[in-house]
């Protein structure tokens, strides 16, 4: 077991834990950031290896996990520092400033602290206000979205984000619905989302609201635009031989990753009709490893939640 400088009463597992660690493995006098705090247990694992020399830059768009950085920065005696806001503009910020790190970290999705808050409307299994905001003081909520956009924005949205075979059917079953009054709860959505699939479907692999949750949190969020917008920003902030780990937890985000490592392993951005490489390009990072990594079976039988999680790491070969 890994040992954290965190208080062992901490409400949040870090999923695949030794295995960030080992990929990123921070020395004494580094700089790491870890772009996706949440109740801090991957940093405090990762301050902890710095054993008191080095610096830890905190980053998360949710205002809550303010009073979770305050024990982290206190039970650490390296320097540390939180930034409020959404990663990929905080990195783009520091890296525009000249900050150069030495790895970093992005935990995406919902946070277990977030799921496990039914006021944050994340969960189909609580009743709730329809929110899904990750950044609390953020205008746009599901509510808006689900009440407000026409039926052909929600089935787009519930297809490319959900990959939700009714996707269409659930749509047409929503605005049917608010046309009576608005929806403004979970459990009213999950009851639209039941009535509209077939009933073979409500009983089939998971939860039938399952999908159009994870579909409107990242509308809600801009979870792949922030991902695409962030990785670029990542790579220009490490320096060569830095580290960079992304743990996702659905295809959509772990194939965005993949085509970032792919495209900055290759170099090349040419065509590929082009006989001979006309731009000139490089390669930047290097994969390692090359396959994603995933939890081990004793780690999913502690930590259900972890099952979909997968680890994709790369080094930074040149600026």
């Amino acid at each position: 077991m890994l040992p954290s400088v965190l208080p062992t009463e901490s409400d949040h597992v870090p999923v695949l834990a030794e295995e960030v660690v080992a990929a990123l493995d921070p020395r004494p006098g580094e700089t790491i950031v870890d772009g996706t705090f949440g109740a801090g247990g991957h940093a405090g694992l990762l301050a902890a290896r710095l054993r008191g020399e080095g610096k830890l830059i905190a980053i998360d768009r949710d205002p809550t996990v303010a009073p979770y950085f305050d024990r982290l920065r206190r039970a650490t005696a390296v320097k540390a520092r939180l930034h409020h806001g959404d990663f990929s503009t905080v990195l783009r910020q520091l890296s525009d400033n000249g900050v150069r790190v030495d790895a970093i970290l992005l935990d995406l999705g919902v946070s277990s602290m977030q799921l496990d808050r039914p006021e944050r409307g994340f969960s189909y299994a609580a009743d709730a206000p329809l929110d899904m905001r990750m950044d609390t003081s953020a205008d746009y909520t599901a509510r808006t979205l689900v009440n407000e956009a026409d039926e052909r924005e929600l089935a787009d949205i519930f297809h490319r984000f959900g990959e939700e075979r009714y996707a269409r059917q659930i749509a047409r079953a929503i605005v049917r619905r608010r046309n009576q009054s608005p929806l403004e709860t979970t459990v009213e959505l999950v009851d639209v989302i039941r009535s509209a699939i077939p009933a073979p479907a409500r009983f089939g692999e998971g939860h039938p609201a399952k999908r159009v949750f994870q579909a409107l949190r990242i509308e809600v969020n801009d979870e792949l635009g922030a991902l695409e917008r962030a990785l670029p920003a990542a790579q220009e902030m490490l320096r060569p031989g830095g580290r960079l780990a992304v743990i996702s937890f659905h295809s959509l985000e772990d194939r965005i990753v993949k085509r970032f490592l792919r495209q900055a392993e290759h170099g090349c951005t040419c065509p590929p009709d082009f006989p001979v490489c006309a731009c000139g390009a490089q390669p930047t990072m290097r994969a390692t490893p090359r396959r994603a990594i995933r939890p081990s079976t004793a780690e999913i039988a502690r930590n259900p939640r972890a099952q979909s999680a997968r680890l994709r790491v790369g080094t930074k070969v040149r600026n």
